[in-house]
């Protein structure tokens, strides 16, 4: 990285000495910010923006692993490094599972030591930034061959027309919600338009079965993941947009399929997908019922808040609904004008 584009790193230690190091040793090779308390430093991460976060651990008013948490609310994609003088294993537990921290940094350390963390903290952050980059471009270079995809899902299976784009476009709204990146947007999105690509493998007799299917014709349509997974698994570039279809079936308390993962276990696109896909399916005509009310379906997914799906996500989904059918009536009102006028200009 050239002089004019070096990572920005910010260093926060009330100690002056601690803050006088840190600087000496990382301003030749990186852009380096100070602030000498977590006050401070919040207040300077409200107008810029850093690619490192290196933080003292034991400060008057906000400690490290408060403030690091802070940051990772309003910075996520920061790589965030606790740097402390204490092997409390509770202290570094709350690091890495609050703060979502890259590693600690003991006290006492060498110049060497600490740069060597540094460089290899930003050496993942830019692979990260990479990653996120080719998961933008790959939704621009599979629009075509997804868009054949979904077409030919829907030409198979008559009842779940429009399915795909409806839980992609669902689960979009639940992310803009919750202000995830673009990448993890991007890859949410794609997830949904793929989510049920292994229905291809299911035969057609079970997928439009009008009657209570049997147990074994279930275990057939469960298959579906694995096939979904078969299908995109030698894709490699889409490998992150596979794990995320590979578990949009677990239930939050465990009791999903094909793997039985529970909570967080389950990757949160996965969970966004999962609520997305039981609510288009409860407002959608199937060929053994028919399509229920938004309130209705909302209902039921609320009572299985906490068992099949994450509540804090049931609470956002529920949070954008209105939005949601807003869109879709505006939608559906739009293609009525047209039909009307096509029907006016080209009678019979």
């Amino acid at each position: 990285m050239d002089s004019e584009n070096r990572y920005k790193i910010l260093i926060v230690d009330d100690e002056p000495d601690n803050l006088a190091l840190l600087y000496r040793t990382l301003r030749a090779k990186y852009d380096v910010t100070k602030a000498n308390s977590a006050i401070e430093a919040l207040e300077i991460l409200k107008a810029s923006q850093f690619d490192c976060i290196l933080s003292d651990h034991k400060m008057p008013i906000m400690d490290g692993v408060e403030f690091l948490k802070r940051v990772y609310d309003i910075q996520p994609r920061t790589m965030r490094l606790l740097v402390t003088a204490y092997s409390d294993v509770k202290i570094l537990i709350d690091a890495i599972n609050y703060a979502k921290i890259y590693r600690y940094i003991k006290k006492p350390y060498t110049p060497d030591e600490l740069l060597m963390i540094v460089d290899a903290a930003l050496e993942t952050y830019q692979l990260k930034i990479d990653n996120e980059n080719l998961i933008t471009d790959l939704k621009d270079l599979f629009s075509g061959t997804v868009k054949a995809i979904i077409e030919a899902l829907d030409a198979k299976d008559s009842f779940t027309l429009g399915r795909s784009r409806r839980v992609a476009f669902f689960a979009t709204k639940m992310v803009k919600k919750m202000n995830l990146s673009d990448a993890e947007a991007n890859k949410i999105e794609l997830a949904g338009l793929l989510h049920d690509i292994g229905m291809i493998g299911v035969a057609e007799d079970i997928l439009n079965k009008t009657q209570k299917l049997t147990n074994d014709e279930y275990e057939k349509i469960k298959m579906h993941v694995h096939y979904s997974v078969k299908i995109l698994e030698d894709i490699k570039q889409l490998n992150e947009i596979t794990e995320i279809i590979k578990y949009h079936h677990e239930y939050y308390n465990g009791c999903g399929y094909p793997y039985g993962l529970k909570g967080e276990e389950i990757p949160l696109g996965s969970r966004i997908i999962a609520i997305a896909d039981a609510y288009d399916a409860l407002v959608s005509n199937r060929a053994y019922r028919s399509s229920m009310s938004s309130q209705d379906a909302m209902n039921i997914i609320e009572q299985a808040s906490g068992k099949q799906f994450d509540p804090n996500l049931v609470e956002i989904f529920k949070s954008v609904l209105p939005d949601i059918r807003h869109d879709i009536d505006e939608y559906e009102k739009q293609q009525k004008q047209m039909e009307e006028a096509y029907s006016q200009n080209c009678p019979g």
